[in-house]
């Protein structure tokens, strides 16, 4: 049994997806589609960068998405569709992919949210004043303790639980700044600021999670053709309006990766497909649970290979 997984932000890089797009005339039109739906040549800055304005939050979002599904349509073109699997699961932002993969949103929608949201969580912190940092060697359970003790009045907590070494924390920056220094003194293989614009999934993202509600408000959101195993409950929904909620709420809640794949797994999904940029997911898989195959589809020659490796 299998499963497709969808990367978040910090995957992106330039370049991603040109050679797919160059191979598959329906990755193509993927890229087409967004930059028609943005009103501007995001395949351009995708593709030829420079990375400072890829990286740039309303970018990268929906930079991702469109990397993810021309993998998607490509992995179509052989023949594997997301609709033989039994979930979709995506890493924040990667949640809108998988939606847009199992046709719960089209793909021209999902840009359009994703420029909103990545606007939306830039304008709802100035600049520098949030912060975020990836706690390495320390469990989720010890992250909230330090999190907590290191907030001081402020905010600071748990963000993305991707790991069993791996959790990320987010709020104010001199709280995230004092976690850091708490986590190496509790054994912290590495403690470290991540280079984001904005502190995600904490409660300083409540503009944004406000923004996002009134944006999808209108949306059409169809039942996707497989169940989405959810950021926020870490279980699969298929109900639109459920699906609509936690789209807002994923704004300001943790990222419940690690009980995302435990959960998938205990389902019997024995295989996670990561589609679009990077293999981050993939390793994170591995070490929530080392029975779990992984494949990660990036080129065209992953294309055929995974076409082949599901035909066989």
């Amino acid at each position: 049994m299998r499963a497709f997984v969808f990367p978040g932000q910090g995957a992106q890089s330039v370049g991603m997806g040109a050679a797919l797009a160059e191979a598959y005339p329906a990755a193509r039109a993927v890229f087409d589609e967004v930059d028609s739906a943005l009103g501007e040549p995001l395949s351009r800055t995708i593709w030829e960068g420079p990375e400072d304005d890829l990286t740039l939050t309303r970018n990268a979002q929906p930079a991702l998405m469109a990397t993810s599904l021309a993998a998607v349509r490509a992995l179509e073109a052989e023949g594997v569709r997301i609709a033989d699997g039994a979930f979709v699961a995506g890493h924040s932002l990667g949640e809108y992919s998988a939606l847009a993969a199992a046709g719960s949103l089209d793909i021209a929608t999902a840009a359009r949210l994703l420029r909103r949201r990545g606007e939306a969580m830039q304008q709802a912190v100035p600049v520098g004043e949030g912060a975020m940092a990836a706690l390495i060697g320390l469990s989720y359970n010890q992250a909230v303790v330090i999190a907590s003790e290191a907030a001081e009045g402020g905010v600071c907590v748990a963000a993305n639980d991707n790991d069993p070494n791996q959790v990320v924390i987010s709020g104010h920056k001199d709280a995230v700044e004092r976690a850091i220094l708490l986590a190496k003194e509790h054994g912290a293989k590495r403690a470290m600021l991540l280079p984001v614009s904005a502190p995600f999934h904490c409660e300083l993202m409540q503009d944004a999670a406000d923004a996002m509600a009134e944006a999808l408000a209108g949306t059409d959101i169809r039942p996707p053709a497989v169940p989405l195993v959810a950021n926020v409950t870490a279980e699969a929904v298929s109900d639109p309006e459920t699906i609509r909620r936690l789209l807002v709420e994923q704004v300001t809640a943790r990222v419940r990766w690690r009980e995302s794949v435990a959960w998938m797994a205990e389902q019997g999904v024995d295989t996670l497909i990561e589609v679009g940029a990077g293999k981050a997911l993939s390793g994170m898989a591995r070490r929530i649970d080392r029975s779990l195959k992984t494949e990660a589809v990036a080129t065209p020659e992953d294309v055929t290979r995974i076409a082949a490796m599901l035909a066989a």
